[in-house]
């Protein structure tokens, strides 16, 4: 029976489906190798009946949308164009060798032409559909890519911008410290040791630490980057550029910087809570002192004045010859002395109570000058006043601050010789507008350095007869009133005590 091209199509349908199935499976690529038989079972039955519908029916909508179809799953699945156009190809494989079993002369011609236009339309269309989409995946996902450059971008420079906030603007120092140098640090690193960012950034660490800490610091530094525990919190001493050597706090760890291992920390000065502890502590010990010396003070005051009543009774007594009258005398004095001593161990032992009232500094000055006037002229010293002129009144004790002044011009009367000189200065801080300033300074002797850091602690004196309580009295005052004290050797000899006080708001 003669049979034409749509009986052979028919008839062979299922020949031609197997054979392209077993050819797609074993011959085109291992992507092919790996789809399941089912789905290659339906992906060929389309494109054959797409096929059949263009060379029985001249009918290329099937083929069409088999190609979209095809074209979007093969796409997803990573197949290139080449492994599709080959699958195509397969086709022709499988249909020919019927095509020319069962035709022959024109009619074998004819569907043989007809064939190849079919399988040129179709890997024309593919190819070009395939191209397309396989394009707009490319920019599709440029764009994506560039959608994401510009969402990392963004999350970027938040993040830059925090990290600002947490590292450049926080007023504790940051630092990264690898292979002994300084890597990094933020502004308030540098400030804190007197440097600009770019004297920074390469220092050696041991340049910034204080001889007297280097070595700990040194130890620290070598058994963290060698892995071994260790503390994270140490204290030291940091070498400021000006040559101060501040108390320093660090916390620190071990962290991958740039690829290698570093130690990051943060540094804080330590300098305002080391001095609170330092005045706890000595609030303490004075506290202690103050509730022996109170105990101690009420115990002799009362026994001493009843020998000073007595003494002076016997002194009225008109039977006593003149040394006997001098001796009760010096007992008497001597009584009195020891009175003085108990009242200044009294008022160190007592807390200091204010009265503030606006005071004038130099009037106060003035006043206590005239009290001890018997006692300056008696040495024959001269006393030389340089007064800042429109001082503001301050708010202070006058009495509390007469006895600083007075106490502290006794120690320069007793420590000059005869014609030595004073003299007394007041002046309004340029520096710092809220605070007083008062100076008094004697060309006597001086005091010897070594005593320098001892001179306010209480029953600190060299004197023969001083309790050393007058300027540990004098310290307490003024600190009382908010101020500071120092006292400095003064060139080429002699003793400045400096005073300063704080302009406090009238309320």
């Amino acid at each position: 029976m003669h049979m034409g091209l749509e009986d052979i199509l028919t008839t062979y349908r299922d020949e031609i489906i197997e054979g392209w199935i077993r050819l797609l499976h074993s011959a085109v690529s291992e992507r092919y190798a790996e789809r399941p038989l089912d789905e290659l079972l339906f992906t060929v039955s389309r494109a054959n009946d797409a096929n059949f519908a263009v060379l029985v029916h001249n009918d290329y909508s099937r083929i069409d949308d088999h190609i979209e179809w095809i074209t979007k799953i093969r796409l997803e699945g990573g197949f290139s164009l080449s492994e599709i156009q080959n699958a195509y190809e397969i086709y022709r494989t499988t249909l020919v060798p019927m095509l020319v079993k069962e035709l022959d002369g024109t009619e074998l011609f004819r569907s043989l032409e007809r064939t190849n236009e079919c399988l040129l339309y179709t890997i024309k269309k593919f190819s070009n559909y395939y191209q397309s989409l396989h394009d707009k995946e490319i920019r599709d996902h440029t764009e994506n890519l560039e959608r994401e450059v510009e969402k990392r971008t963004r999350e970027l420079a938040e993040s830059e911008s925090k990290y600002r906030v947490l590292v450049e603007e926080i007023n504790d120092g940051y630092f990264v410290n690898q292979k002994g140098v300084i890597v990094f640090a933020n502004q308030a690193f540098c400030d804190l040791h007197g440097y600009t960012p770019q004297e920074v950034i390469g220092k050696p660490y041991t340049d910034i630490v204080a001889f007297k800490s280097l070595s700990i610091v040194q130890k620290l530094y070598e058994k963290r980057m060698s892995g071994e525990d260790t503390k994270d919190l140490y204290v030291y001493l940091r070498r400021h550029k000006n040559g101060n050597v501040l108390p320093t706090e660090n916390k620190v760890k071990r962290i991958l910087y740039q690829g290698k291992y570093a130690v990051a920390g943060i540094c804080r000065d330590i300098t305002e809570r080391m001095e609170t502890e330092r005045r706890i502590r000595e609030s303490e010990r004075l506290a202690h002192i103050g509730k022996l010396t109170t105990s101690l003070a009420h115990e002799i005051r009362n026994p001493l004045s009843s020998v000073k009543m007595n003494s002076q009774i016997i002194l009225k007594n008109t039977a006593l010859d003149d040394n006997d009258t001098r001796r009760m005398e010096i007992v008497v004095l001597e009584i009195s002395r020891l009175e003085r001593i108990l009242d200044e161990m009294l008022d160190f032992a007592r807390p200091v109570r204010l009265n503030l009232v606006p005071v004038s500094i130099n009037m106060i000055m003035d006043t206590c000058l005239e009290i001890m006037d018997a006692r300056i002229r008696d040495k024959d010293l001269s006393v030389n006043r340089r007064y800042a002129k429109r001082l503001p009144t301050v708010l202070a004790d006058q009495e509390k601050i007469e006895q600083a002044l007075i106490n502290i011009l006794l120690n320069a009367i007793e420590a000059l010789p005869e014609r030595g000189r004073i003299e007394v200065a007041t002046k309004q801080l340029r520096t710092d507008n809220r605070a007083l300033q008062i100076t008094i300074t004697d060309d006597g002797p001086g005091i010897n350095t070594e005593d320098l850091p001892y001179i306010f602690d209480p029953f600190y004196s060299n004197k023969k007869r001083g309790t050393g309580l007058g300027l540990s009295n004098v310290k307490k005052i003024v600190e009382a009133h908010g101020g500071t004290g120092y006292v400095a050797p003064r060139k080429p000899h002699g003793t400045r005590v400096t005073l300063t006080i704080p302009l406090k708001e009238m309320t």
